[in-house]
This record gives C-alpha cells, sequence and structure tokens, in this order.
C-alpha cells in the first residue's frame, strides 16, 4: 500500500513538472516584480470568500444528516460539522489518502458500517457534480455574458458534453438503484480475472452506491438535497467571484484589476476541479495551474495577475479550511494521519465484507 502511494506521488509529481515547466516556457517575458506588486487590493473580499467556503462545509454537514435520516433519524447536522471539515482539512493536506476520512469519521461517531458512508459518499458527489452542471448549464445556455465571449461555441460544447454525461450518469443510478446486486455480482465475476482485486473492489463500489441511493426517502428528500446542493455551489461561485473582486482598484489598471461575470466563473471553477485530478498533498498543483491557464488563455488576463489570482483561489477555496480543521481535530484528539491509515485499512476490508 504504502509502496503504491509513493509511485502514485511519483508519477504526479513528474506530470506536474512537465506542466510547470509548459506552461512558464510560454511565458518568457514573465514579470516576477509586477506579480510581486500583484496582490489583493480589498482583503474584505478575501473574507467573505473564506466565510462563504466555511458556509458551503455547514450546508454540507445538514445534506449529510439528511442521507442519515432512515437509519438516523435523530443524529444532529451540528455533530457532523466537525467531521466534515476534519475531513476536508486531510483532503488538502494529505490528498487522495485523506478523501475518505470524512465517511469514516462520520461512521464511526454515528455508529454505522464504513461502507454504508462510502455509499452516501458516493451519491453525495453525484449530487455535487449535478449542482454545478446545473448552474454551468444555465450560464452557458441562459447567461448573456458568455454569448459575446469569442470561446462561446467551445462553452456551448462543453454545456452539451455535461448534459451527456448527467443524463448517463442518471441511467446508471436507475440502473443500480432496480438491479444494483446483479450488476455488482456479473461486475465481480467477469473482471475477476484482474490483478488485485480490482473486480472485487468494483463490485463493493456499486453495493455501496446502491446502498447510498437507499438512503433518499421520497421526493421531499431529495427535493432538499437537489436544494441544498444547488445552495451550496452557488455559494462556491460567489466565493471564487469574492476572489475574483479584491483584485479591483479605482483606477482601472489592467495589471491590478480583475473583473470576471458570475457566467465565467463556472468556467473557470470547472477549470479548477479537472486540474485539482492531479495534485499533491498539501502542495496542490494542477488546480492552480488549470485555473492560471484559463485566466490567461481564456479570460486574457495578465499573466502576472492570473498567477497572483490562481494561487489565491486555490488558497480560499481549498486550503483556508486547514487552520479549523486541525484545531477542531486538536480539539477531540484526533491525528489526520493516523485517521487516514485507519480509513486505508477500513477500506481495504470493505470489498470482502461487501462480498460476504
Amino acid at each position: 500500500m504504502i509502496k503504491k502511494k509513493h509511485v502514485l506521488y511519483a508519477v504526479v509529481f513528474l506530470v506536474l513538472v512537465v506542466l510547470v515547466y509548459l506552461q512558464f516556457r510560454t511565458w518568457k517575458n514573465f514579470d516576477w516584480a509586477r506579480f510581486r506588486e500583484t496582490r489583493p487590493r480589498n482583503w474584505l473580499h478575501i473574507a467573505h470568500g473564506v466565510a462563504l467556503i466555511y458556509l458551503a462545509y455547514v450546508v454540507r454537514a445538514i445534506r449529510w444528516k439528511i442521507f442519515l435520516r432512515p437509519v438516523r433519524p435523530k443524529a444532529s447536522w451540528l455533530t457532523l460539522v466537525a467531521p466534515t471539515m476534519i475531513g476536508f482539512a486531510g483532503l488538502a493536506l494529505l490528498g487522495r489518502p485523506g478523501e475518505l476520512t470524512r465517511p469514516y469519521l462520520i461512521a464511526r461517531r454515528q455508529n454505522l458500517s464504513f461502507s454504508s458512508q462510502l455509499g452516501v459518499w458516493t451519491v453525495e458527489r453525484i449530487f455535487d457534480f449535478a449542482a454545478y452542471a446545473v448552474l454551468l448549464v444555465g450560464a452557458i445556455f441562459g447567461g448573456a455574458e458568455l454569448r459575446h465571449d469569442p470561446h462561446y461555441t467551445y462553452f456551448q460544447k462543453i454545456g452539451f458534453g455535461v448534459v451527456l454525461f448527467v443524463l448517463a450518469t442518471a441511467v446508471a443510478a436507475i440502473a443500480v438503484h432496480w438491479k444494483g446486486n446483479g450488476i455488482a455480482d456479473w461486475t465481480e465475476f467477469r473482471f475477476a480475472h484482474l490483478p488485485a482485486g480490482l473486480g472485487q473492489k468494483a463490485a463493493a463500489r456499486i453495493r455501496e452506491f446502491r446502498s447510498g441511493l437507499n438512503t433518499i426517502h421520497g421526493p421531499l428528500s431529495l427535493f432538499a438535497v437537489a436544494a441544498l446542493s444547488l445552495l451550496m455551489w452557488f455559494m462556491i461561485v460567489v466565493a471564487y467571484q469574492e476572489v475574483a473582486h479584491s483584485y479591483q482598484v479605482a483606477d482601472g489598471s489592467v495589471i491590478n484589476s480583475l473583473e470576471i461575470p458570475r457566467e465565467k466563473i463556472l468556467i473557470l471553477m470547472g477549470a479548477s476541479m479537472v486540474g485539482s485530478f492531479v495534485q499533491l498533498p498539501g502542495v496542490g498543483g494542477g488546480s492552480q495551474l488549470a485555473t492560471i491557464a484559463t485566466l490567461e488563455r481564456v479570460f486574457d488576463v495578465p499573466k502576472e495577475l492570473a498567477a497572483s489570482c490562481g494561487i489565491m483561489l486555490w488558497l480560499v477555496t481549498f486550503v483556508a479550511i486547514v487552520p479549523l480543521g486541525l484545531f477542531l481535530a486538536h480539539r477531540e484528539r484526533l491525528s489526520l494521519r493516523k485517521l487516514s491509515e485507519e480509513t486505508a485499512q477500513a477500506e481495504e476490508v470493505v470489498p470482502a465484507a461487501n462480498a460476504t
């Protein structure tokens, strides 16, 4: 496990080195002195952005409480806030090993199986993407700002692709809901020859997803989860916009002033999300590079300003939770590294448990 993790980090590091090299090779005339001068001019906007990100984590905890209602109807959303923030702090500091700390902590505190909360986590991710997709598609096909952008044809293709992906995901979710056990059994049999028990692990994920779908009981729960998802992602959009507004100055000088309409913020968020697939623990990399490249090449932002804003967006939307998460973990006498190790061990047990 440890060796595999180190190999993965080495591959990610090499990919990031190549991306950084390609990025900076195009910046032969990058003005480092100007970059040092390019910083937020109104830190109140940064504070607003951080506050919105914190509130988004609270909304996420409330949404998870709805997922728990069938098995823990008396669970309080207040008890879910700390595990949520600790989990995202672990994700920021530890990368992939810390990603499942949140469902592990919630399962332990609510006296539930880890596999059941992995199912909730999977369903939660689908609602996250669906909510973002609704906002993005609405901005592309309903917003006036993007229609006048020279890249609008490209944005339309992205919108159609997102719609098709959401529809395919919905069809897959319906199929798993009705025939999940049969699909899992077929997957396990069909891919049993693959090494490292990949067929068994894939089947376990299908069973987890099916159990997660069972947490949504009735149209009211579905509506509440959907509404909270849209609210949460709207908060994140506004947080991005607050960071962009922090660079505005009265003189309107190009290098210091940055104003991006809300419709374009959603495109920027999408680039950051795609880039986050190539991240190093505590360092990031892919998210910042994707954001910087989008600001410079799609929205024609000067490269020094794009670099500064890209880094600040990563700090506000991804890293800002770390201090509070560490404080909550310390108050509850939890070690993030130990939690990630326990989570990894529990994750290894899940496929065997689901198969029995």
